[in-house]
């Protein structure tokens, strides 16, 4: 994506509290196999190490990011293959165990790789080597997973925002800031605006099979009506939370239950606001970037829930090339390539760098939009689920089932939430890990709802 000619874009310097967010990736990947970790994709040249990794699973964004290696990457080629949580979980786990690994370096998001904790190599080495990266202290502070030694290193890092044609604009209340909205402010404007459009809805959410909007439950709707995520999930904070989505629905459009991404349907002009994750919503103000807005996600009762997803780079032990990993993490951590990574996938840096005034409009609309979300008076960080494993496709489902109960089939709130509790109480017995942010951390003990 050219910048367009004549656009301005401010220089950010992204500090300890900028642009932190989701990495998220969905779709179809190449599996490796448990124990062999063989390479599907990425390098041809010979004695290529295997990165195996949950991230740039869309063919397009595995490809950009492929031409990133091959052009960054010296001393040997890198065999990247994109694969879903589960088999990346499986993969180290068997390998490790098996003492056969073929896996020289891992990129996974927080909840990938904290269940790995033993399983993969102390780098506090490499992050005393690397610490003019000045990676945010509380995404190094993650990379430790609860412990004293570093058992990944900071990648990259994403989130979601709202996306905002300015003819939508006209229909804000009055004395509202599209850039500090309310929840209420927010559906007050939906609703307008939807009437002032002749009846026809202008909001998308991305609800659609693949679509992400488990993750609006999971970190912004509830935490900011609840302050919690998985404690509060039944509480009466919770059965407000979901009868204001209820009446947002009401207010949203019909297809977005077939809306898989937002930024099609942003193009199209189909709707005029749309939630959902940068990399899925960049593409809509592309080519005519001045036309559109960017902002923050709203706020509740208990403040502006964000979600803080971040990917790391871990190396298994017993990586047949550990040396040449640490290289290969040297050289995606350095703020040039992760830069280049922005430019093409979207995905913004974690390491201390100053965004370019060339920098695609686009990106750079995203970009103040995150920095205003992270850095908003009374922010509440989230986390996604951490340490699920292959459980964590059955909680992001307990969410959606939540919301086609709730808002679709006009469900009591309340008993959907008492029945879905008891199901991810179910779950959290079974896996018994600790809670998550914003949730009370307490090593040791298991995450249940109240």
């Amino acid at each position: 994506m050219a910048p367009r000619e004549g656009s301005a874009t401010r220089e950010f310097t992204l500090d300890r509290r900028r642009l932190l967010g989701l990495g998220l990736a969905a779709g179809a990947a190449p599996l490796l196999t448990a124990c062999g970790g063989a390479s599907t994709t990425g390098s041809d040249a010979e004695g290529a190490i295997t990165f195996i990794s949950t991230q740039f699973t869309p063919v397009e964004e595995r490809q950009r990011f492929e031409q990133i290696l091959r052009e960054r990457v010296t001393g040997g080629g890198v065999a990247y293959n994109p694969v879903e949580p589960n088999v990346f979980a499986s993969t180290i786990t068997s390998q490790v165990t098996a003492n056969r690994v073929q896996v020289s370096l891992a990129g996974g998001l927080h909840g990938d790789l904290a269940p790995h904790a033993d399983r993969l190599v102390n780098l506090d080495d490499l992050a005393s080597r690397l610490a003019d990266r000045r990676f945010p202290p509380e995404i190094a502070e993650l990379g430790r997973l609860g412990g004293g030694a570093t058992a990944y290193l900071p990648w990259m890092q994403a989130s979601y925002v709202l996306a905002v044609h300015k003819r939508a604009l006209e229909w804000l209340p009055s004395g509202a800031d599209v850039q500090n909205l309310t929840y209420d402010q927010f559906l007050t404007w939906v609703t307008d605006a939807r009437r002032g459009n002749g009846g026809r809805p202008v909001l998308g959410l991305p609800c659609g099979p693949k679509g992400l909007y488990h993750r609006f439950f999971q970190g912004y709707l509830l935490p900011s009506f609840t302050g919690g995520q998985m404690t509060t999930f039944r509480s009466p904070e919770a059965v407000e939370a979901w009868r204001y989505m209820t009446a947002l629905w009401a207010e949203t459009a019909p297809a977005s239950t077939n809306f898989d991404n937002m930024q099609e349907p942003l193009q199209r002009g189909e709707v005029l606001i749309a939630w959902d994750h940068v990399a899925r919503l960049v593409a809509a103000p592309a080519d005519r970037p001045d036309d559109w807005v960017m902002a923050p996600a709203p706020r509740g009762p208990k403040g502006l829930g964000y979600l803080l997803v971040v990917a790391g780079l871990a190396i298994p032990k017993g990586a047949p090339e550990a040396d040449r990993a640490r290289q290969v993490i040297e050289t995606l951590t350095t703020p040039e390539v992760q830069l280049e990574v922005l430019r093409r996938n979207a995905f913004f840096p974690v390491v201390d760098t100053t965004l370019p005034a060339d920098l695609p409009p686009a990106i750079a609309l995203e970009a103040e939009a995150v920095r205003r979300q992270q850095e908003a008076e009374g922010a509440v960080l989230a986390l996604p689920p951490v340490g699920l494993g292959a459980r964590d496709g059955e909680v992001s489902q307990i969410f959606k089932n939540c919301f086609k109960e709730i808002c679709l089939d006009r469900r009591p709130v309340q008993q959907v939430l008492d029945r879905q509790a008891r199901e991810l109480n179910r779950i959290l017995d079974e896996v018994k890990v600790p809670c998550w942010r914003p949730d009370p951390v307490t090593a040791g003990q298991s995450c249940r709802v109240r």
